[in-house]
């Protein structure tokens, strides 16, 4: 059986309270999950199997449960025969965008 969406107000992993955070880590940290939003970046609508083919290696059940997870979160919307970010899929993204460029100039400490 799975697991319900993490949303604000429920209990999520690491919070029994449904903390708002703790709810997004929860979502966020999912398998694949971080993937599909990532390849809904773009302005184009794709298909489930366009969608599945950019998620190398993704299972169709999984991803089907990932956009039912992201479409309850309302992160991700299915629009004709497409999907795309919604508004609050789309600011989720220019956040996580930060994220990025501060990963590009990331440089661990080297072992000595």
């Amino acid at each position: 059986m799975a697991r319900p969406t993490p949303l604000p107000g429920r209990r999520v992993r690491g919070s029994q309270t449904g903390r708002p955070i703790m709810a997004l880590l929860d979502l966020l940290g999912r398998r694949w999950v971080l993937r599909v939003l990532w390849e809904l970046r773009h302005d184009s609508t794709p298909t489930f199997r366009q969608l599945q083919q950019r998620c190398d290696g993704i299972s169709s059940s999984v991803l089907a449960d990932r956009l039912r997870d992201l479409g309850q979160a309302d992160l991700v919307e299915h629009a004709g025969e497409g999907y795309l970010l919604t508004g609050q899929g789309r600011t989720l993204l220019e956040r996580l965008a930060q994220l990025d460029a501060w990963a590009a100039d990331w440089r661990p400490k080297a072992e000595d």
